[in-house]
């Protein structure tokens, strides 16, 4: 009887999974969010361009002479797992934008892929938006071997040993209207990752290493003092008071004992 419970509630539970998101095919993605507003940096000359905020990133990828342009991440079993995407746009080469309110551009999500289905075969950028927490961007390299942009949000930066992360190395950078702009000619490795922090980390990690400085300046002078009044109690007691002088010279003590 318990065998057959068993097997009834794994049935019901293979029909509910069958309705869920990426178990067994794939799912629209909500047009009303794919509707929702974000701005785009179109004029950027990098294969994929992300722009980090506090609480979401945009992120322009161009493509050529496709009709689908995949988005996805890795999470920390190396698994590739879909991106939940919002605010698509895709400008075309001559300038004109478009959304899924005015065109046929549309996306949809298995387990493993977000997949934006574009309107034909074209040429262009696609832009989109993504939810974010935390203060590390990592992303695999949609566009292979290509040139990336990553502009970090304002009052942070990344280059500092211990506080930040810059992966793959090779890359170029500067400070733009106040935010820090890292630029890659060309990528080959399977992802970009960036660890960054507050300016505000950075006086705090200032303001704590000046006082372990401090104390231990203090604690080296303190071990100094004790170890000077260890040896001039010893002395006043008469205990090493034979000290041998610096200048002598081993060769006027004579032979070794037995050979005198």
């Amino acid at each position: 009887m318990k065998r057959r419970h068993l097997l009834l509630v794994a049935v019901l539970a293979l029909v509910a999974l069958s309705g869920c998101t990426g178990f067994f095919g794939s799912e629209e993605v909500d047009p009303e969010r794919l509707n929702e507003n974000a701005s785009y940096d179109w004029n950027t000359s990098a294969d994929g361009t992300i722009v980090i905020e506090e609480s979401k990133y945009t992120a322009v990828y161009a493509v050529e002479n496709e009709t689908t342009f995949d988005v996805y991440t890795v999470d920390s079993l190396g698994r590739e797992r879909s991106v939940p995407i919002s605010a698509l746009r895709f400008r075309y080469e001559n300038g004109t934008v478009v959304s899924a309110a005015n065109s046929s551009l549309s996306a949809s999500e298995t387990r493993q892929r977000t997949t934006v289905n574009l309107s034909g075969n074209v040429s262009g950028k696609v832009g989109y938006s993504v939810g974010r927490t935390g203060k590390r961007f990592a992303s695999p390299t949609l566009v292979e071997d290509g040139s990336y942009t990553v502009v970090l949000p304002p009052n942070t930066g990344a280059g500092i040993p211990f506080l930040s992360r810059i992966s793959p190395g090779g890359y170029e950078s500067e400070t733009v209207d106040g935010q820090q702009v890292i630029r890659w000619d060309e990528v080959t490795a399977d992802q970009i990752i960036v660890r960054y922090y507050l300016d505000r980390d950075l006086w705090l990690f200032g303001g704590l290493s000046a006082i372990a400085i401090v104390i231990g300046v203090v604690g080296t002078l303190y071990y100094y003092r004790q170890l000077q009044a260890v040896i001039r109690r010893r002395k006043e007691a008469g205990i090493d008071l034979e000290e041998e002088d610096g200048d002598d010279d081993p060769r006027d003590r004579g032979p070794p004992p037995g050979m005198r």
